[in-house]
């Protein structure tokens, strides 16, 4: 036949739209000619499949070769054409068999010999292919993520002639086998933590309603100990949100098959550029508040942060999503993720220290706290003041191996999620307006205690709410049915630091 038509996939965000590969020979000067809005990595698969068929043993025809990537308005990029542009050349030709070819769809990169490499973003092309009924044949490497997906046929090839070999029905390629890994237990515990019984408690209530944080204090008073702890006080992932978590670490090239199941816990440095914190680039890739949906996303030395960086994720935190535009691609990934801050009290890190080894001036600790904006601070749930344990404490602590360790503060946050869930279907975190008003129910002395506190703090209505839904969590941690004022006035606790001022 003179046409042929494979089937394969794109990326736009963390969706796999379909793409037609239309494969022409006519007479002509001989050549490959690629169209329908490729990339640089497209256009240069014409040099690789041409030398992959050579020498694979197939015959590169001597005529004009187009090839066509439909819809033409959809940008293709990456290596992930050149198998299906080799097949519709060599079923073009009559050098394979075409009538087998609509029930698959096929990705992969070529090497010059034929050899097949791995290619991003399998497991969001494999959950596409499997919805529109079509056996998905991959790289090997690719093949073993992409059988994660549900109940998808998916066939591992090492080279290009084992794909021919399995389309002619000589030698049929092997079925990827779903071997998803079991979730690790996490290896830091919080029992490893001395003394911080307040941030301790803190960090229950926060992992319990998937509320976020912000830790403020002196270096070596345990912040980061904390945040990367988080992830071990948070209930399991269930199988589909383990989906998703991986689906999008596929889209970024970051899938690994030992983190399948876990939190993530994703730690930028502070140097870090807006495109890396929220996502974008020409072509769009999700950045780490994408990485770290269904996890723990933990931001050190917060004032040292680009202030325009920061201001990024108010719209991620209200909403759990990120939109990035660009003049001709936009993309949409998800982004629930807690998080969880860290900063000094000041440039050196020790204001209010009782050492009084601070020695910077007072409009020196204002500019650096001002640096976080209070529309930031605003959707922050939890902010707490962490103070240095004092050696005294550490040493008693450490004669004290009774320390309550992750496991059992795991089991209180995972019955707290386990009412939230059967109530509202969400952690309380996420609840909208309207669903505070319907869920966050109040008794008379949790009522008027907050609203003293909303005449004296001078809150703002986003704050108003995230007391009430932190009071909520606390509530669902004791397992009482309504918010009391003992609950209120621990959210308030919470919520009345401003580690911009004194």
């Amino acid at each position: 036949m003179a046409v042929a038509v494979i089937h394969t996939r794109a990326l736009a965000g963390v969706h796999a739209p379909g793409v037609t590969v239309e494969v022409h020979v006519a007479g002509g000067l001989p050549g490959i000619h690629v169209v329908g809005l490729p990339d640089t990595e497209v256009r240069e698969s014409r040099d690789r499949v041409r030398a992959a068929l050579q020498n694979a043993r197939f015959d590169v025809p001597p005529r004009k070769v187009t090839v066509n990537l439909a819809p033409a308005d959809l940008p293709k990029e990456s290596g992930r054409y050149d198998l299906p542009i080799a097949l519709g050349i060599l079923a073009a030709t009559g050098q394979i068999p075409a009538h087998e070819l609509d029930r698959y769809e096929f990705a992969g990169e070529l090497a010059l010999t034929g050899e097949l490499r791995a290619v991003r973003g399998a497991l969001a092309m494999a959950l596409s292919v499997h919805r529109d009924g079509r056996a998905f044949v991959l790289p090997q490497p690719s093949a073993l993520e992409a059988a994660l997906a549900h109940d998808a046929t998916v066939y591992g090839a090492r080279s290009l002639v084992d794909v021919c070999e399995h389309l002619a029905a000589r030698e049929p390629l092997p079925v990827a086998r779903r071997a998803a890994p079991r979730a690790a237990s996490a290896d830091l515990d919080l029992a490893e933590v001395r003394g911080q019984a307040q941030a301790k408690r803190a960090l229950e209530v926060a992992a319990a309603g998937g509320h976020s944080l912000l830790l403020s204090g002196p270096p070596g008073s345990g912040k980061s100990m904390l945040a990367q702890r988080l992830p071990g006080l948070l209930p399991p992932l269930a199988d589909d949100e383990s989906l998703e978590v991986a689906a999008i670490a596929s889209v970024a090239g970051h899938f690994t098959a030992e983190h399948w199941g876990r939190r993530p816990f994703r730690h930028p440095h502070h140097s870090a550029s807006a495109a890396a914190l929220v996502g974008g680039g020409g072509d769009p890739r999700p950045g780490e508040v994408s990485l770290a949906h269904r996890g723990v996303l933990f931001l050190d030395e917060l004032p040292e942060w680009d202030r325009r960086v920061l201001e990024g994720l108010r719209e991620p935190l209200e909403s759990g999503v990120i939109h990035i535009a660009r003049a001709t691609r936009h993309a949409t990934f998800p982004a629930q993720f807690q998080l969880v801050a860290a900063m000094n009290p000041c440039p050196c890190g020790w204001h209010g220290d009782a050492s009084a080894r601070c020695a910077c001036t007072g409009d020196q600790v204002r500019r650096y706290r001002s640096r976080v904006s209070g529309p930031l601070l605003d959707r922050i749930d939890l902010r707490l003041d962490v103070r240095a344990v004092a050696i005294a404490d550490l040493t008693a602590a450490a004669a004290a191996p009774s320390a309550e360790g992750s496991a059992a503060v795991r089991e209180r946050v995972a019955r707290a999620r386990g009412a939230q869930q059967a109530r509202q279907g969400k952690p309380n975190a996420q609840l909208g307006a309207a669903e505070v008003v319907l869920h966050c129910g109040a008794d008379a002395a949790a009522r008027a205690l907050l609203a003293k506190a909303m005449a004296r703090l001078a809150f703002t209505a986003r704050g108003y709410h995230r007391v009430l839904k932190v009071a909520r969590t606390i509530a669902d941690l004791d397992g009482a049915p309504a918010i009391g004022a003992q609950h209120v006035a621990e959210a308030l606790g919470y919520r009345g630091i401003d580690p911009r001022r004194d």
